[in-house]
């Protein structure tokens, strides 16, 4: 009874905040009575609130007359960018005298308000019910003039509707969090399983995974609540390991693995066969390795799933590595390169033979970098081919070829084929064996622009790598324009991150002193929040080493092979390293001194803070 007191008590509270404080609408133009406003048309409230002028008002009174006031005069003023669909909404709010928020209490909705309304409905509607008291229901829209969904609501709830006022991107998102909460049943399924109990159906591919539904089998049910929470909380692959005693379900967010949730070894082969069907694999196989994929759609993001399954001591151990296909690929400008390198970088690839290499470890942002200089140069007049295992972003305009091995589909043998069509420039998704690094060489030397990455520790060790595939030093300088390194550092989250003074071990560590910090403030990851699940740092940021092949690192590949030479040479030459590039990241506040350190490496070459700050 107290929990459910207590529950009574914060609902009804976030009722009260939600309907009787004062909406926050127009607290940016404090000179304008707004609720002198009421009663007033939109466009006269639009035109007395400053958001539009007069004759923009009369443009759009024309124009949808002219419609035959098919039209709402909202939608004319948002069409012809006089007034954002935001400020359209605030008006009409306080038109109709009701509460307007940019924000929601989204902890204090209760899930169990939508236990009877399909996740469609409030999507296709933009609608929500958020709080309960005695004798409404308080219910968010984003347009209140449509009443029929109110009237659906009204009859499915069984009582009267309050509405609220918000913009439909947060409306979205409510609607999002509320049914993960709703559907977020891990433990409760848990508690459901039987042993072998599981599923032959496939998992719908168009079929949202927040519609789960409570008649679908517990261990179907199990799947698809981790397929949503791992996307829910950004991770980028999920582990699934077989222990002694138990199965140890971990993300991968921001490039670390973190414990989640650990299921009963009884129930772990059920769990692997389900993964195994939705994947397409064979479930009565467990002696080898197998290979899969899975198209899902959580939360309306079209998410693509790789899956791997080996057999272990214990059962399988399975990773399902995350794609959110609906984000699309990032284009140059937003990769977070410094100025310097992106000029560097965008006149590399703009050239018309050559090669460009990306080097980095798995998972430090090369095949979205390879992606993003693609999308920098792909015109209709340039033919781009790539090779690609497995193709990760569809590219209008470009063609793209999937490595398949059991066919005989390889990289080398794939790469042939590609230079019969005429290309002008080559994507290679990876250099793994002397017979690629060859062809690709020799392609970049006979006129194409060949782009590739390699698994190499900085710039200067790619040089080396090549020599050990066998390609000739004059081969090697007279065909590589550059070479980028790269690595993803997690980001501090904004909304805790702390700051203070670093102490003097650290200091030491990063080869600095406080002068040199010319009083810029340091950040460390705090104690965590909501927004970023009590780590500390949310989402990561990309830092670039670029050595740019001129006359003098040409000549010193020809003389010599010792990779430490050559990067000495380049940050002479002006080369910022990754370790420099890392701690400029440090000085702007967006990541900490140990993720800096952790991320990176340096050698007995010397780092001047102050060389930092003036390169950065």
């Amino acid at each position: 009874m107290a929990d459910t007191f207590d529950k009574d008590v914060r609902v009804s509270k976030a009722v009260e905040e939600v309907t009787k404080a004062p909406p926050p609408k127009w607290t940016r133009l404090p000179s304008v009575d707004f609720r002198s406003l009421q009663h007033k048309t939109l466009g006269q409230i639009l035109v007395e609130s400053k958001a539009i002028s007069e004759k923009q008002l009369q443009d759009a009174l024309r124009e949808q007359l002219e419609d035959g006031n098919n039209k709402k005069l909202g939608e004319v003023l948002v069409a012809n960018n006089y007034v954002t669909e935001e400020d359209m909404l605030r008006a009409l709010a306080l038109q109709l005298d009701l509460p307007y928020y940019d924000r929601l209490p989204l902890n204090d909705i209760d899930p169990s308000l939508v236990d009877n309304i399909p996740i469609q409905f409030c999507r296709d509607n933009k609608i929500l019910p958020i709080a309960r008291d005695d004798f409404n229901v308080t219910v968010v829209v984003a347009d209140p003039l449509n009443i029929h969904p109110l009237d659906d609501l009204r009859l499915i709830l069984s009582t009267n509707i309050n509405m609220i006022v918000s913009p439909p991107s947060v409306i979205e998102n409510a609607i999002n969090r509320v049914f993960e909460r709703a559907n977020d049943a891990s433990q409760k399924v848990l508690d459901e399983l039987n042993v072998g109990d599981v599923g032959d159906e496939e998992l719908e591919e168009t079929r949202d995974l927040l519609e789960s539904s409570d008649d679908e089998k517990p261990m179907i049910r199990l799947v698809n609540s981790l397929l949503a929470r791992a996307v829910k909380e950004r991770a980028s692959d999920i582990h699934i390991e077989p222990l002694e005693n138990e199965v140890l379900v971990r993300f991968r967010i921001d490039g670390m693995l973190q414990d989640k949730t650990q299921i009963p070894k009884r129930h772990g082969g059920s769990l692997a066969s389900r993964i195994k069907v939705i994947g397409k694999l064979d479930i009565a196989e467990k002696r080898v390795p197998q290979d899969g994929r899975i198209s899902i759609k959580v939360a309306g993001k079209d998410i693509d799933v790789r899956l791997s399954v080996i057999p272990v001591a214990f059962g399988e151990r399975i990773v399902m590595r995350l794609l959110d296909k609906s984000a699309g690929g990032k284009r140059l400008d937003q990769m977070g390169l410094e100025k310097k390198n992106y000029d560097a970088l965008g006149s590399l690839v703009e050239q018309k033979h050559g090669i460009v290499l990306v080097t980095g470890p798995t998972g430090s942002g090369k095949s979205t970098l390879l992606y993003a200089s693609l999308m920098h140069i792909n015109t209709s007049d340039i033919n781009i081919l790539t090779i690609e295992d497995p193709v990760e972003y569809q590219i209008s305009g470009v063609g793209q070829i999937e490595v398949k091995d059991k066919i005989g589909m390889t990289f080398a043998s794939g790469l042939r084929a590609i230079l019969r069509q005429d290309p002008d420039v080559i994507m290679i998704g990876e250099i793994r064996d002397a017979e690629t690094a060859r062809i690709a060489i020799q392609a970049s030397i006979t006129g194409h622009l060949v782009l590739s990455t390699l698994h190499t520790n900085d710039t200067a060790s790619t040089v080396t790598r090549f020599l050990d595939f066998g390609v000739q030093p004059f081969q090697l300088s007279s065909a590589i324009l550059g070479i980028v390194a790269t690595r993803l550092l997690r980001r501090l989250c904004t909304n805790c991150r702390d700051p203070y003074d670093p102490s003097d071990a650290e200091l030491l560590l990063v080869d600095t002193t406080r002068e040199e910090l010319q009083g810029r403030q340091i950040y460390r990851a705090g104690a965590g929040c909501e927004r970023c699940f009590g780590i500390g740092y949310h989402g990561r940021i990309g830092v670039y080493e670029l050595m740019v092949f001129d006359e003098e690192i040409r000549n010193l590949i020809l003389v010599t092979q010792d990779s430490k030479t050559i990067k000495k040479k380049a940050v002479e030459k002006g080369m910022v390293t990754l370790r420099e590039a890392a701690l400029y990241k440090v000085l702007t506040g967006d990541t900490s001194i140990d993720e800096a350190i952790r991320k990176t490496q340096t050698d007995e070459l010397d780092i001047d803070m102050g060389s930092v700050v003036e390169k950065g």
